[in-house]
């Protein structure tokens, strides 16, 4: 087995992660509004800055990928490596972190950071495992070596003169208004926890 080949059992894992992984945000979420107590600016600041950060990456990865990306089978038809996947292989990923921890940030919870970064990369390594195994199957060679120049997690500007592909920016945003709208409910479940009740955590 290389360092490249995906152990059987956590791509079967992975799959099921990735069946279900419209629940995956739910710790990330509660147990920063829960613990959250006390209205600080600068934490809503900062926060609310790697939140936009976070989904500029993602609405980036999805108009190179399209809205397919959110998907249930990972079923890939295409294999996109320009734009931020030529920086990361998963940027809707690194995106979601950023968003999550961002909301963390604006609770105040600080303890939970590392705690949930832990379950993060838990989850989404488990993840990844399975995609991978199904991108290597329906692209073979050409994903290979995309996979060996471009790094899984952490984004590496691509080598210069790499090539750029199409982009649908409109269908990229018309994909993501519902997550828009979960993100002002967010806003305000946190704004109402944080002015009416007593810091928890």
């Amino acid at each position: 087995m290389t360092s490249h080949d995906t152990p059987p059992t956590a791509a079967r894992l992975g799959a099921v992660l990735f069946r279900n992984r419209g629940w995956l945000p739910a710790p990330f979420v509660i147990v920063p509004l829960v613990l959250s107590g006390g209205f600080h600016l600068a934490q809503w600041v900062v926060g609310l800055g790697i939140v936009a950060l976070g989904e500029w990456w993602r609405l980036a990865g999805v108009a190179r990928a399209g809205p397919g990306t959110r998907r249930r089978e990972g079923q890939s038809s295409e294999l996109v490596t320009w734009g931020p996947f030529a920086w990361s292989r998963n940027p809707l990923y690194n995106g979601n972190y950023l968003i999550w921890m961002g909301f963390v940030v604006i609770s105040g919870v600080w303890w939970f950071l590392p705690a949930a970064t832990v379950l993060f990369f838990t989850e989404y390594t488990l993840i990844v495992a399975y995609e991978e195994a199904d991108l290597l199957r329906a692209f073979g060679a050409p994903y290979a070596e995309y996979r060996a120049r471009t790094p899984r997690w952490i984004p590496r500007p691509p080598a210069p003169g790499a090539a750029e592909g199409p982009a649908d920016h409109a269908a990229a945003w018309r994909s993501e208004r519902s997550t828009f709208l979960q993100y002002v409910v967010l806003v305000i479940a946190f704004a109402l926890r944080q002015h009416f009740l007593p810091p928890i955590g």
